[in-house]
């Protein structure tokens, strides 16, 4: 896997701004939309515990479990976008990650943020 597998986050210009502090530099807040978020709930794979488990007793990064975690995150954070594009915003702010477990079957996902309309000044 190549380091592309290992990562998130959005393009160079896109049409809606994620950011996680308060205020993006060069632009004022307009409107405040509200609280969006994107959700998702994964099932654990047996394959893969299985190999966390014995990958856990000598040592190392639990790449399946990795690639999981990033695709996972990557597809919250796509719905938190649909959303927010959906309430008219182009821009959240102070993104963040919720993880919790989903009653022991599987992992849940949460990306949440507020939803503005940003301005360039």
């Amino acid at each position: 896997m190549g380091i592309e597998d290992y990562g998130g986050g959005q393009g160079p210009e896109p049409d809606v701004l994620v950011v996680t502090t308060n205020d993006v530099p060069g632009f004022r807040v307009e409107r405040v939309i509200g609280e969006v978020f994107g959700l998702t709930v994964r099932s654990r794979h047996l394959g893969s515990q299985i190999g966390a488990g014995l990958k856990s007793m000598i040592g190392g990064e639990l790449k399946g479990l990795t690639k999981t975690l990033v695709e996972t995150r990557n597809q919250a954070m796509e719905r938190l976008v649909e959303q927010a594009r959906a309430r008219g915003a182009n821009g959240v702010l102070m993104f963040r990650f919720d993880v919790t477990e989903a009653a022991e079957v599987g992992t849940e996902v949460c990306a949440y943020g507020t939803a503005v309309v940003l301005v360039r000044e």
